[in-house]
């Protein structure tokens, strides 16, 4: 697949760190797979992936946690 943001970038297959703040929580979320462009380095995320992004984000906030840091581990 060809890098949308980039345009000359091929992307394959490997891991990305994804960030998400919402509600006074801070989620990092480390290893997380996806597709890398090997040019620019943007990464795109599986739909299947994102469900366990938002899920453990979700349960992040329901414990009230300011700041989390984790390694993906999709269910």
């Amino acid at each position: 697949m060809k890098c949308v943001v980039c345009k000359y970038g091929e992307c394959t297959e490997g891991k990305t760190t994804v960030t998400i703040e919402k509600e006074g929580t801070l989620l990092i979320l480390r290893g997380v797979p996806a597709k890398v462009c090997q040019n620019c380095g943007e990464a795109y995320v599986s739909g299947e992936v994102t469900e366990e992004i938002l899920r453990a984000a979700a349960e992040a906030r329901q414990q009230h946690i300011e700041i989390d840091v984790r390694h993906f581990d999709a269910a």
